[in-house]
């Protein structure tokens, strides 16, 4: 299953409708009839996301929404509403509860489903990074933000003439206290002395997603990746829309500029950005001084432990499999003892570098001490971390490292260990970790240079 969705409608047909197209994409559909209900059933088993009616027999859906976004265990649990007819008041209504996005009827399903693959990506993230803020608390070296905010730098990019927008752009300046910049599409990514905080990107009624080029060029920019986008397309534009989406795009407004909701979105992804940013900075330096290699800049045992038992803590209560898996290089002291101590630090950068630049940004890599690594992977099962593995010692293999400035390069291998914790019930890392141990060890007696399949110990 790809996520658990709670549908909340208080019709049988629209529960009954919706729940064959997400069941068609993988998700795993629970059905409430009444907000009361779809309260009891988040808190015995929390969604990855609500799908909300704005009718409901016992209250309206602004009403769930905002006693959803109101309790600090389900505040970010993503909410989509669904509407009507779209109408402007009562997209502003849902907006102002908390709702992360709205849908009208007939439900167009590529929209909706690749609204939710954004929604549940950004809650991951999210997730990830605040998981890492709190494992810093514990270890007592995060810091609280600063109290003062500076005004946000907005761009707002159109695809097509920009004479009509003057009155949005006024709108949106009083509105809010942000600094608001019109810039054509040619120059967003130069000729600018500081990158955009958050673009929105305009498509005219007239284009063929012709945003979609500077929305995929934003997410590749080191200055841009991590600026929060809006895009806004209107009705007709449906591929547009779930493209924007699939690309990278934060939010989505699909019944064209309107300024009052406009304004509602850019405060939320504002706020959101600056509470990710805020995170990320927390992370990294934090983490910089003290929870690193200094060699290789990979997180150390010191830090990887506490992290890996919050992980396997959150894999148990959202009953997903997580994957440990213990590297060691093969031979290294070979390497120390024939080319010298320098050589094999770079040899253990090199390999570093190439492990980091393939994993996935919820995964955790770790130095724990010589020339040995702890790789955990959440929501990832025995055949998926098995080839994973394979394909890393692949990797490792076929890179040789250079070791020095004349350009002399060694091969290097590795062997990796797996363990994986099962869904259904917890076992200690300290388990995880020896069960992977053991798989290492009979991956280095069969051969070295590949990836085994651990077992509990009988």
């Amino acid at each position: 299953m790809t996520g658990r969705i709670l549908i909340v409608d208080g019709l049988p047909t629209n529960r009954i409708i919706l729940r064959v197209k997400l069941a068609s994409a993988y998700y795993e559909v629970a059905l409430a009839e009444s907000g009361s209900s779809a309260i009891g059933m988040i808190a015995v088993r929390q969604p990855d996301a609500v799908i909300v009616s704005m009718d409901l027999p016992d209250m309206s859906g602004p009403e769930l929404c905002a006693r959803i976004k109101a309790n600090p265990l389900w505040s970010e649990v993503p909410v989509i509403m669904v509407h009507g007819a779209d109408e402007t008041e009562t997209r502003i209504a849902a907006l102002s509860a908390g709702a992360d996005d709205l849908l009208t009827r007939p439900i167009d399903e590529l929209v909706l489903l690749a609204r939710l693959r954004s929604l549940l990506r950004a809650r991951d993230a999210q997730a990830e990074l605040r998981l890492r803020d709190d494992t810093q608390r514990a270890l007592g070296l995060a810091e609280e933000g600063a109290g003062f905010v500076v005004p946000a730098r907005v761009a707002v990019v159109p695809t097509g003439p920009h004479r009509i927008l003057q009155p949005l752009l006024r709108d949106l300046r009083r509105a809010l206290p942000d600094h608001i910049n019109l810039v054509p599409l040619d120059s967003v990514l130069r000729d600018l002395d500081q990158p955009p905080e958050v673009v929105v990107i305009l498509e005219h009624p007239s284009s063929e997603g012709e945003g979609l080029s500077l929305l995929a060029n934003l997410r590749a920019s080191t200055e841009t990746r991590h600026a929060a986008i809006l895009y806004v397309t209107y009705p007709h534009q449906r591929h547009s829309a779930a493209s924007a989406l699939d690309l990278g795009a934060n939010d989505l407004m699909c019944s064209g500029p309107e300024p009052r909701e406009m304004v509602l979105r850019l405060q939320e992804q504002i706020r959101r950005k600056r509470h990710v940013d805020r995170l990320r900075d927390n992370v990294r330096d934090g983490l910089r001084a003290a929870l690193t290699d200094p060699l290789t800049g990979l997180f150390n045992r010191r830090y990887a432990l506490p992290h890996l038992a919050r992980m396997a803590e959150r894999a148990a209560q959202q009953r997903r499999p997580l994957a440990v898996m213990v590297a060691d290089l093969d031979h290294f002291k070979r390497v120390n003892d024939c080319h010298g101590h320098a050589a094999g630090d770079a040899v253990l950068t090199g390999v570093a570098r190439e492990l980091a630049n393939n994993l996935r940004a919820a995964d955790l890599l770790a130095r724990l001490g010589g020339e040995e690594f702890l790789i955990a992977m959440p929501d990832t099962d025995c055949d998926k971390a098995l080839q994973l593995a394979s394909r890393l010692c692949k990797l490792v293999a076929s890179h040789p490292i250079q070791i020095n400035p004349n350009g002399f390069h060694l091969s290097q291998t590795l062997s990796i260990g797996i363990a994986i914790a099962p869904p259904t019930r917890i076992i200690a890392i300290s388990e995880l970790i020896a069960m992977a141990d053991r798989a290492l060890y009979s991956a280095k007696a069969d051969g070295r240079n590949q990836a085994l399949l651990g077992t509990e110990a009988a």
